[in-house]
């Protein structure tokens, strides 16, 4: 009797020990939160105009919306890139495929021909806001602005006036950068945590500038997937007017990162 009673104890203080020390021996290995992301890079979605400076930077609507009905059709999901750098940082969830839609500048064509594509996958946009845009009615005003802010779109800084901020002096940097999150966020009340680079360019000082601001990351015109391990480099996809629905599949095709 006395065995009996001992050896249950032996069996139960073996059992717990096994239960305490067994997650120990099987450390569960993180999940990765660490992979690639694409980021589109839009300008203007409309034809371009005849004799127009930068042709390539117009979209028709037409092939928009289709570049979008195909990223759909093969599984992604549009995000912002708050989501993504949550999941870089700590593992937020994302969708399986995720892709963050960026449209730079601020034009009329954003809340007019892009606006009602996304709302129909209800995706989000990002909006790399120019200041100056939202002074003329021609480009974005305000009330449009808070359109697709209402529309779940994130706003991210792109300067007050679009220089090349490696060739500016010290306090022109620091007014395109700092101040123009600042007045994103005097106007519209919203966070702005990411920063996008006039026509991609960038160095060490203007990067320095960028993380002073208070920007958590930064995006760019280098081509290909964007990764954690390069936050104030952020690389994108560009989407230019000839691509059509056939080029801009051929640009993800070659690209795509694994699923999620």
């Amino acid at each position: 009797m006395v065995w009996g009673r001992r050896h249950r104890w032996l069996l139960v203080a073996a059992a717990l020990l096994l239960a305490c020390t067994a997650p120990a021996g099987r450390t569960a290995v993180p999940a990765r939160h660490d992979r690639p992301v694409p980021i589109l890079m839009y300008h203007v979605i409309a034809a371009a105009p005849s004799g127009v400076a930068y042709p390539d930077l117009f979209v028709r609507p037409s092939d928009f919306a289709g570049q979008m009905k195909w990223l759909a059709r093969r599984g992604y999901h549009g995000v912002t890139l708050r989501q993504v750098y949550d999941y870089w940082r700590s593992g937020t969830p994302l969708p399986r495929r995720p892709i963050v839609v960026s449209f730079d500048d601020g034009y009329m064509s954003d809340h007019t021909k892009a606006l009602p594509v996304l709302q129909k996958l209800d995706w989000p946009g990002v909006l790399n806001l120019k200041v100056g845009n939202t002074l003329s009615n021609y480009n974005l005003p305000p009330w449009r602005v808070r359109k697709l802010i209402a529309a779940g779109w994130e706003i991210d800084a792109h300067t007050l006036t679009h220089p090349d901020l490696t060739a500016v002096d010290d306090n022109r940097l620091w007014k395109e950068v700092h101040g123009s999150r600042l007045s994103i966020q005097r106007t519209f009340h919203v966070p702005v945590d990411f920063f996008c680079y006039p026509a991609g360019r960038y160095n060490a000082h203007v990067i320095e500038a960028v993380r002073r601001a208070g920007f958590l990351a930064a995006t760019t015109t280098n081509y290909g997937l964007a990764r954690p391990a390069r936050p104030y480099e952020l690389s994108r996809i560009r989407v230019n007017a000839p691509d059509g629905v056939a080029g801009f599949a051929r640009k993800l095709e070659g690209l795509a990162p694994q699923t999620y």
